[in-house]
């Protein structure tokens, strides 16, 4: 099967419906998400845009089970997870149909564990002998364009694009349905950041669906099949990648879209975002 080519299964891997989550006690609750509905389809990859505090890490840490939503539900590969508990999440993670990549490499890597140690172990968790689990992951690491000298090296021996790689092979390796990407390339150069993009486009061919998080709209616009703008803790946008890019609708995907040179050449002028921060606070 190639990229872009449908899959048999078309049932979302990940939908989310009208989910609210407040912060804080009562008197001083504080809204984080506000009836956000979402889905993605197998082989699909959704972009979740949006600044600093609009809600992006919030909505990934309640697909996760770290944070209980106060109203909505949660489905993930057909199984209500909205109130889960922590065995039946542990049960869930163990099985990997569901796995996180994390910004910072260096930090989510075991700095004591060779590469080898930390892409066997998700597997071993699962109960695949070490002889098949280490044959797994030499067999995966071309699809992250990685050698296999590697594999007795620890993190800290790594570039950091290497280590980002091997992050996106730990969690892809136990052939997960969903897989949580949060900034996956901010803190790279820009011939790893367009290496490990590459990567990603290539993996929706193999069925994962992909939640690409961000503020940077240029990274996700070349990968994502959707895009989702989350603003203030509400979805304000969604729509396919090249419509949010080419015709985007709400001021503050405007906004998104004319700061991103790398989409539109050059930034806006400056009258003109100040003109669509006034329509944002108005």
């Amino acid at each position: 099967m190639t990229a872009g080519t449908p899959h048999a299964d078309t049932r979302p891997v990940l939908e989310v419906t009208g989910l609210e989550v407040h912060h804080g006690a009562r008197r001083r609750r504080r809204r984080a998400l506000h009836g956000v509905s979402l889905s993605v389809a197998p082989g699909e990859t959704v972009g979740l845009i949006g600044e600093t505090g609009s809600g992006k890490s919030t909505l990934a840490r309640t697909v996760l089970g770290l944070v209980r939503p106060s109203a909505g539900s949660v489905f993930i590969d057909g199984t209500d997870v909205t109130a889960h508990g922590p065995r039946q999440w542990r049960d869930l993670r163990r099985r990997g149909v569901v796995q996180y990549v994390f910004q910072d490499p260096l930090r989510s890597l075991d700095p004591d564990l060779t590469v080898e140690a930390s892409l066997t172990e998700p597997l071993l968790v699962r109960g695949v002998p070490r002889d098949e689990a280490v044959a797994r992951v030499r067999a995966f690491l071309p699809r992250v364009r990685l050698s296999e000298e590697l594999l007795g090296r620890l993190p800290g021996e790594l570039s950091g694009g290497q280590r980002q790689r091997i992050a996106v092979a730990r969690a892809l390796v136990t052939e997960p349905r969903l897989v949580i990407l949060d900034e996956p390339v901010s803190a790279l150069d820009s011939a790893n950041r367009v290496q490990v993009l590459d990567i990603l486009k290539e993996l929706r061919a193999t069925g994962v669906a992909l939640v690409f998080i961000s503020h940077d709209l240029g990274s996700v616009a070349g990968t994502a099949d959707r895009i989702a703008v989350l603003y203030r803790g509400e979805l304000v946008e969604t729509g396919a990648a090249r419509d949010i890019v080419g015709r985007p609708q709400h001021p503050y995907t405007r906004l998104l879209v004319g700061s991103a040179p790398t989409l539109r050449g050059t930034p806006a002028d400056r009258s003109e975002r100040a003109a669509l921060r006034a329509l944002l606070h108005a």
